[in-house]
């Protein structure tokens, strides 16, 4: 069991928009990461929120490993698509801007697709995708990732956890968000196991040898994570299958780097992380009415389904996420005591103490809960 602190959203907002404006980020990029980043913890992906704020974007910033006055450049663009590089920029602000300039030639050509090369970690994917949903489209994020996950049959660690985010919008229901690693489980799942002194469920991951263990530290310490899916038998080509997809088209289709050669964060290179993004708009389809209250009837077939003994709800991809931002908006974002220490170091550091009072706290089991 583990500690965890509350805090006011809006002041870990504020906090992390000064410690990125000590590190040279001018204040609307600033404020564009930090917004990101937080979107991660209040929908309840904190593996992607505040904890990266030093281990990732503050250590790579302080090392010049990331350039915060970057600007996306414009490389090949016809009517429907746009090829971008990041320019080695924090990949917030250059994914965001690559999603906007997407929506605005999906406006013109009613689906449009932009690549960017040259970024950096950009946080949760679906933040990207539900960027479309307020003008009435479909919107599509994939980014490639440090390798971490090992093929079907193999026992190096060859492609990242490289997520899928899809979000389309209903009427009165909430939209269907679904932003999901392909790799069984991130790679921090398998650190708190580790810290909490836990065996992983078996079909997560495999050792240095390529063979299926349930000890943390075999994974750490030179093994990989299977694919979505687990080992062969359980189909696990499928997550493989997709994690390569999407390397193809963040990393092969962008001429980022892909596969084994995305840097590991930890390293002194350019991460070189590539991302792809599209957007559909309804109106080129059918009525944008008319589908979203079809989503609705769909979503309502589903809710309404016999539920299995023991359960008493069904949920559509996303729902959970919305109500939990709901929740931490009003209550407070919690924090493990071990995150807190981390950010009063870094925020010490650099100059940007984190002094924040907290407005509550919790004691949860970090092993058995969370992403």
């Amino acid at each position: 069991m583990a500690r965890s602190y509350v805090y006011n959203a809006q002041d870990l907002f504020d906090f992390m928009v000064r410690f990125f404006r000590k590190l040279g980020v001018p204040k609307d990029r600033a404020e564009i990461t930090a917004e990101i980043l937080q979107s991660a913890d209040l929908r309840g992906v904190s593996s992607h929120g505040i904890i990266r704020l030093q281990t990732y974007y503050g250590n790579r910033l302080q090392k010049g490993l990331i350039d915060p006055l970057a600007n996306n450049e414009v490389i090949r663009e016809t009517p429907a698509s746009l090829s971008l590089d990041g320019k080695n920029g924090l990949g917030q602000v250059a994914g965001k801007d690559a999603m906007l300039r997407c929506i605005e030639k999906a406006k013109t050509s009613g689906v449009a697709m932009v690549t960017v090369r040259n970024s950096n970690h950009y946080g949760i994917a679906g933040y990207y995708a539900m960027m479309a949903l307020e003008h009435d489209m479909i919107g599509i994020s994939f980014t490639n990732s440090q390798p971490l996950v090992a093929p079907t049959f193999g026992k190096n660690r060859l492609l990242g956890t490289n997520p899928i985010a899809v979000a389309a919008p209903a009427f009165s229901e909430k939209p269907f968000v679904l932003d999901m690693a392909t790799s069984i489980v991130p790679i921090g799942k398998v650190t708190v196991f580790d810290k909490a002194g836990d065996q992983l469920p078996e079909g997560w991951a495999v050792d240095s040898d390529g063979k299926p263990t349930i000890e943390p530290k075999s994974v750490l310490n030179g093994g990989a994570l299977f694919p979505l899916g687990g080992p062969e038998i359980l189909r696990g080509y499928k997550g493989y299958g997709l994690a390569l997809w999407v390397d193809i088209f963040s990393g092969v289709l962008s001429g980022a780097a892909f596969g084994k050669n995305v840097a590991d964060p930890n390293k002194s290179t350019n991460a070189n992380v590539g991302h792809f993004f599209a957007a559909m708009r309804l109106d080129a389809f059918r009525d944008p009415d008319e589908f979203k209250q079809d989503m609705d009837a769909l979503f309502q077939q589903l809710k309404t389904a016999e539920k299995a003994i023991g359960q008493d709800r069904i949920y559509i991809h996303g729902e959970k996420e919305f109500e939990l931002s709901d929740k931490y908006k009003k209550e407070g974002i919690p924090l493990l005591e071990e995150v807190v220490k981390s950010l009063q170091v870094a925020g010490e550091a650099v100059g940007v103490p984190f002094d924040l009072a907290a407005i509550g706290e919790i004691v949860i089991d970090p092993a058995h809960s969370g992403n």
